[in-house]
């Protein structure tokens, strides 16, 4: 076995869009030896960001077919290697850190993973992955807050909802993590991250229904949460529900000063004077400081405004639109 597997995966990982980039204290590695066995992060190591065949994956890590078949299954079961079938035929690739790898640790993330991914963001993983363009996840508007004739199709993810077959609700990885750091500031719900898919699948611990999923996005709106999605024009499979508290990439700009950790909605917040009252619901609903109140009446900062819509859906006068 090599015994620098875990240096290989981290710079297969550093080579996909957004990265994974280095520290001085060398954390990542302390990181990736948590989530990886040695033979799990040799054979990680060699998939590329692109999907190849398991004879193809075997022969650059220099390891048996059927060895690294069973490998690539078990890495797969765990969402810390991606795979598909294709013709009967199974490809895999490397998953990023972020989104990805990173989110897969939601059910089995204990306090000393927490504290080393706390660790790695402060000391410039959080600045590296997030810092390039494009961001990696989209904000998309609370879907309450345009009017249905008006919104566009890359944001309407409720119609992209109605036509998929399977849901599963998962928990908040960035709530359970800043849980176990004792750093949480905010008591939203842990299961709010949500996946679908327009193939039928098998029925598991996580499923829900396609009216539980939809209620899901209402109650995410009106409690108060960011929907975000990949940033991808097309085939979204998963809608996250964020806090700026706790959401490492909404911290990107909250925390680590990032402006553009997500890639804002089509949409931005207009306050009507004639109807605002300075109520200030809007500045505590607002998870980017975006919404502050001055001589009784809601400004809207549009420097900062991500176009989630949560001053819309929660001004009791109808004084802000999208």
């Amino acid at each position: 076995m090599n015994v620098d597997a875990y240096e290989q995966l981290a710079r297969a990982l550093d080579l996909l869009p957004g990265g994974f980039p280095r520290t001085k204290s060398g954390v990542e590695l302390r990181i990736l030896k948590k989530i990886f066995s040695q033979e799990e992060a040799l054979v990680a190591s060699s998939t590329t960001g692109t999907s190849d065949t398991i004879d193809g994956i075997a022969k650059r890590a220099g390891l048996p077919v059927v060895e690294v078949e069973r490998i690539l299954k078990a890495m797969h079961r765990k969402g810390i290697i991606w795979g598909f079938q294709r013709e009967g035929v199974w490809r895999y690739r490397l998953t990023p850190f972020i989104v990805g790898i990173y989110e897969a640790q939601w059910d089995v993330i204990d306090h000393e993973l927490a504290h080393l991914c706390e660790q790695y963001w402060s000391e410039g993983g959080a600045v590296g992955i997030m810092r390039y363009k494009p961001a990696l996840t989209r904000v998309i508007p609370a879907q309450r807050a345009i009017k249905s004739e008006v919104i566009l199709p890359y944001d309407d993810v409720k119609r992209l909802m109605l036509g998929a077959k399977s849901f599963e609700l998962w928990d908040c990885i960035c709530r359970k993590q800043q849980d176990l750091v004792g750093n949480r500031k905010c008591d939203f719900p842990l299961r709010t991250c949500l996946t679908f898919t327009p193939i039928e699948r098998p029925l598991g611990a996580y499923t829900i229904t396609q009216e539980q999923a939809l209620r899901l996005l209402d109650q995410a709106e009106e409690i108060g949460l960011v929907h975000t999605v990949g940033n991808v024009s097309k085939d979204v499979m998963n809608v996250c529900n964020c806090c700026g508290c706790c959401c490492v990439l909404l911290r990107g700009i909250t925390k680590f000063g990032i402006e553009h950790s997500v890639a804002r909605a089509n949409y931005y917040a207009v306050v009507d004077p004639e109807v605002c009252v300075g109520c200030g619901t809007c500045e505590q609903r607002c998870h980017v400081a975006a919404c502050s109140v001055e001589d009784e009446l809601s400004v809207i900062d549009l420097t900062k405004c991500i176009g989630c819509g949560l001053c819309v859906t929660g001004c009791p006068n109808e004084a802000v639109k999208l």
